[in-house]
């Protein structure tokens, strides 16, 4: 039997950028998707923290370094620029699996966007 279980949280990111106009997706900066272990075309779930809205959509790989969080699509109705976020992804594995499995946890400055080291 299969479990879905936490692989990958980018913890508060503020909201740069809603383009109502594009297909669909969330635009992340490389960096924090790297620092997540998060790929582009993964599947995840946002938790906007200002107004409680939930979505799933896929990820777009962002310019490195930018601090880009951008909401594409239909996704631009569910935050504003300023909001703060919590981007979520799963695995399916077994639960002896999800027993030893580590999740990457990310915690940036929600300023900037940037990796606190």
């Amino acid at each position: 039997m299969f479990i879905e279980v936490l692989k990958s949280k980018i913890h508060k990111v503020t909201v740069t950028d809603a383009n109502l106009q594009y297909v669909g997706s969330i635009t992340i900066d490389e960096d924090l998707m790297n620092a997540a272990d998060i790929i582009e075309g993964e599947k995840v779930q946002v938790v906007n923290i200002n107004n409680g809205e939930r979505l799933i959509t896929y990820v777009i790989t962002g310019k490195r370094g930018s601090g880009e969080i951008c909401l594409n699509g239909p996704a631009a109705r569910k935050a504003q620029v300023g909001d703060v976020v919590i981007i979520i992804s799963y695995a399916s594995m077994t639960q002896e699996e999800a027993r030893v499995y580590k999740p990457h946890i990310v915690f940036p400055d929600t300023e900037s966007n940037k990796i606190i080291k």
